[in-house]
């Protein structure tokens, strides 16, 4: 797994990702935008089968409107995050938080089958009703958590790696930044 790291963050489009001076910082304004995408209509669909927000609309006809936009921002999202984790491959592989946001989407996704294989199933008695079923309230609870967790560990992604191997920084010599002689005495200034 580490030569393929290695080799991913040594191709050429890895480092001319890296090497740019706007290219990584567009791919994570995209990706922030496609994730707050991803997250909101999320959001609008577990409220709705929490039963606190557009009760008066049908769950289906809804969740038809609303999940393109959900889809069309992931596939958006990933790219960009698969463009962005390849810039340091190694790094970020081997990052708590990455792995733990990665163990996260994954939930969301498990979560998201337990929801097809149980109340979807049976939209049609619900559809029109001001809530769901106890099964997809507890999956609308559980997405609502894990969404926003897959946030925070995001952000801690951000907080705990670097884009790039950055050289040490150099040493200052706060002495000779002010001013002042060796022996730490004010200079004589006319």
């Amino acid at each position: 797994m580490l030569s393929f790291l290695t080799w991913l963050q040594a191709t050429h489009l890895a480092a001319h990702i890296r090497e740019s001076l706007f290219i990584f910082p567009l791919l994570e304004a995209i990706h922030v935008v496609g994730l707050s995408l991803v997250v909101g209509t999320i959001m609008v669909i577990d409220l709705r089968l929490l039963g606190l927000a557009s009760s008066e609309r049908s769950f289906a006809r809804m969740a038809s409107d609303i999940l393109k936009w959900t889809w069309a921002a992931f596939l958006v999202t990933a790219a960009t995050g698969a463009l962005m984790f390849m810039t340091n491959a190694v790094v970020y592989a081997n990052n708590t938080a990455f792995r733990v946001k990665v163990a996260l989407l994954v939930l969301a996704g498990l979560n998201t089958l337990v929801f097809e294989l149980t109340a979807a199933r049976t939209v049609q008695r619900w559809d029109r009703s001001s809530s769901a079923p106890p099964v997809a309230k507890a999956v609308a609870t559980m997405s609502l958590a894990l969404w926003i967790a897959v946030i925070v560990a995001g952000r801690i992604i951000g907080f705990t790696t670097t884009r790039a191997s950055a050289p040490a920084p150099a040493e200052v010599d706060f002495e000779n930044l002010l001013g002042l002689p060796a022996d730490g005495a004010p200079k004589n200034v006319p």
